[in-house]
């Protein structure tokens, strides 16, 4: 029995994120530049997204670049960028037959106007896809996000159109870049690290971490599931006794 048979299929989280790490150690381990890791890390984002697909995962989020990211060598922020504009050009086609709808989260007007292009271009075409949602976190910080929303917020108390005892958790969220996403039950974190790297914190409340030391070019179809699997051996109580969930 594959893995894939193992899965209860009316237990699934309804939304996976990712932090993808590993594509520089990777290259390295085998004597080649980091850019064959971020290629090979593509490759592991089809697989994956592949796989969500055929479980009907509903949405798929995968920390593509952040905003420290920024501050890397100037020509892996170029090769990234380059990258980014083929693999989203090359890929669009397959999102369509699939009915996969990209959407994007972050700090979108750093991007390279090319990228923005190709990306925004994509966006529109499979929203009216109805089945995975694939959400790229580009130029993205939690941080940023946070204070980015709380500035919105401040200058709608500001001009009057919310007052401070309106303010609640769900209208804040509203603010937030994935106000029309559901937050994470699952977060998976490849290559060994253990840490959350200012990613979806406000989001990640009450999600299960799934860490591995597998790098994310070596991350496929079976390692998906097994964090499914993991996640689905979870008890969720949200704060309350196992005895109130029963």
């Amino acid at each position: 029995m594959s893995l894939i048979d193992n899965i209860d299929k009316t237990r699934l989280p309804q939304h996976v994120a990712i932090i993808m790490d590993g594509n520089g150690r990777w290259a390295k381990a085998r004597g080649e530049d980091r850019s064959t890791g971020h290629q090979e890390g593509v490759v592991s984002v089809r697989k994956v997204l592949e796989a969500a697909t055929a479980i009907s995962l509903k949405y798929l989020t995968v920390y593509t670049f952040s905003m420290e990211n920024w501050h890397r060598p100037a020509s892996e922020v170029q090769a990234l960028m380059a990258l980014l504009v083929s693999a989203i050009h090359r890929e669009t086609p397959d999102l369509m037959k699939n009915n996969i709808r990209l959407l994007a989260i972050g700090d979108l007007a750093r991007l390279r106007v090319d990228v923005q292009q190709t990306l925004l271009d994509s966006i529109r075409q499979t929203s009216v896809n109805t089945g995975t949602t694939l959400v790229l976190a580009l130029s993205y910080s939690s941080r940023w996000e946070l204070t980015n929303a709380a500035r919105l917020l401040a200058a709608d108390a500001a001009n009057r159109k919310i007052t401070p005892e309106e303010i609640s958790e769900e209208r804040f969220a509203g603010y937030l870049t994935t106000r029309e996403i559901p937050d994470p039950d699952l977060l998976i974190r490849t290559g060994g690290e253990k840490r959350i790297s200012n990613f979806l914190l406000w989001q990640l409340s009450y999600a299960e971490l799934y860490f591995t030391d597998v790098y994310w070019p070596d991350f496929r179809e079976n390692e998906l599931y097994e964090a499914i699997l993991y996640y689905q051996q979870r008890e969720r109580r949200f704060g309350k006794t196992s005895e109130q969930l029963n």
